[in-house]
């Protein structure tokens, strides 16, 4: 194994949708940083990156010192924090303006009203359609706090989150829509994909593409991870969090 970085995508790769680190994920990114730098990439916000991954981390025992080679690039790479000084600092951030978020907004609800997947009766008290994570506008079908079973039998075959994604681009074709997660779409400016975030990576840890192996589970055209794809990186692709943990106990020797 001669990579430096190990690199990963969140839901369905680390984790169940929307939920913690499993112990088994959390127990072997533990061990991995000691001799690697991790870094993960996802349209998540800050926040869930902490939930779903940082707190588990420590509940395995992750020291200040192990933390310090872990990397988060949040919103696809558009924010990125790192730990120190004993705590998460911003490094970078690339934000959207007012305007930018607002026709973002209109433009994927309009998509997701015409085409008939525009479930608000089914969302949970106080939870959301659409969501503002300062750098990215997310659609996520069901709201954030929806069943995992839910989420997975809403759009198996990612062709209603397509359609929403072409219908969106013809009303605010300045935009991107990529299909991501469960029943989400994120929308953001040209670019700022997760080809900004792998070359943010390269650039805040100095090293080269070919030091990085990452993982993910939509790695075919369309999907979130294929711009990593595109870009060259060895890739590992997954179809949930039990496939990358037996990629890291091979990667680590260890028997199953």
């Amino acid at each position: 194994m001669t990579k430096k970085v190990l690199a990963f995508d969140l839901d369905d790769t680390l984790n169940v949708a929307k939920t913690p680190i499993a112990p088994k994920i959390a127990s072997l990114l533990v061990r991995l940083l000691d001799n690697y730098q991790l870094a993960a990439i996802s349209g998540q916000k800050y926040e869930q990156f902490i939930i779903q991954i940082v707190d588990e981390l420590k509940k395995a025992g992750a020291t200040a010192e192990q933390l310090a080679n872990l990397h988060l690039f949040v919103t696809q790479g558009t924010r990125y924090y790192r730990f120190t000084d004993g705590d998460w600092q911003l490094v970078y951030n690339i934000d959207l303006t007012p305007q930018q978020v607002i026709a973002m907004t209109n433009a994927v609800e309009q998509a997701a009203k015409e085409l008939g997947y525009w479930e608000e009766d089914k969302l949970a008290d106080g939870d959301e359609i659409i969501e503002n994570r300062i750098s990215q506008v997310t659609f996520s079908a069901l709201g954030q706090t929806a069943g995992v079973e839910a989420k997975y039998a809403w759009d198996p075959d990612m062709k209603k989150r397509l359609a929403i994604a072409a219908r969106a681009k013809e009303l605010a074709p300045d935009y991107e829509y990529e299909v991501a997660g469960t029943t989400s779409i994120n929308v953001t400016l040209p670019g700022t994909n997760k080809s900004l975030g792998m070359s943010k990576l390269l650039e805040q840890l100095q090293v080269e593409k070919s030091d990085v192996l990452y993982f993910g589970d939509m790695t075919q055209p369309g999907g979130n991870d294929y711009p990593v794809v595109a870009m060259g990186f060895d890739t590992i692709t997954v179809e949930k969090w039990q496939d990358t943990a037996y990629a890291l106990e091979g990667i680590l020797g260890v028997t199953a």
